[in-house]
C-alpha cells in the first residue's frame, strides 16, 4: 500500500466524520438519526452504483465507517437475490454483516463485563 492510498483512506473517512460532525454541531439531529442515516444513506448510494466508486478510491476509508455498512448490505443482499432469488433478500443483507454484527455484540458484551457504567 503506497502512501497515497493512505492519504486516501484518511481523506475520506475523514470526510465522512466531519460530515457528521457538522450535522451533530449545527442541527437538532441526534447521533442515533445521523448513524442510522449514514447507513441509509450507504445503501442508497449502493443501489444506484455510486458507492462502488468511491470504495474502489478510498478503500477502508469508504468501507470502515457506517456508510460502508450501508453498502455491504445492500451487495450481500444484490448477490444474494441473484444466486438465490427472492429469499436471498431476506438473508443476503445478515450473512453479510453477519461477522461484524457478532464482534459488535461480542465486544459490547465483554467491555460491559469489564466496566462498570455510570449515570450521568
Amino acid at each position: 500500500m503506497e502512501f497515497l492510498d493512505w492519504v486516501k483512506v484518511f481523506a475520506v473517512g475523514g470526510a465522512f466524520c466531519v460530515i457528521a460532525q457538522i450535522l451533530i454541531d449545527k442541527t437538532k439531529l441526534t447521533g442515533a438519526k445521523i448513524l442510522v442515516s449514514y447507513v441509509i444513506l450507504g445503501v442508497i448510494l449502493t443501489a444506484v452504483g455510486l458507492y462502488q466508486p468511491i470504495v474502489d478510491f478510498a478503500m477502508a476509508g469508504a468501507t470502515v465507517p457506517l456508510t460502508g455498512f450501508g453498502y455491504l448490505l445492500a451487495t450481500g443482499v444484490e448477490e444474494a437475490v441473484v444466486e438465490r432469488g427472492l429469499i436471498g433478500a431476506i438473508t443476503g443483507g445478515l450473512e453479510a454483516t453477519a461477522a461484524g454484527i457478532t464482534a459488535a455484540v461480542c465486544f459490547g458484551f465483554i467491555w460491559a463485563l469489564l466496566f462498570k457504567s455510570k449515570i450521568k
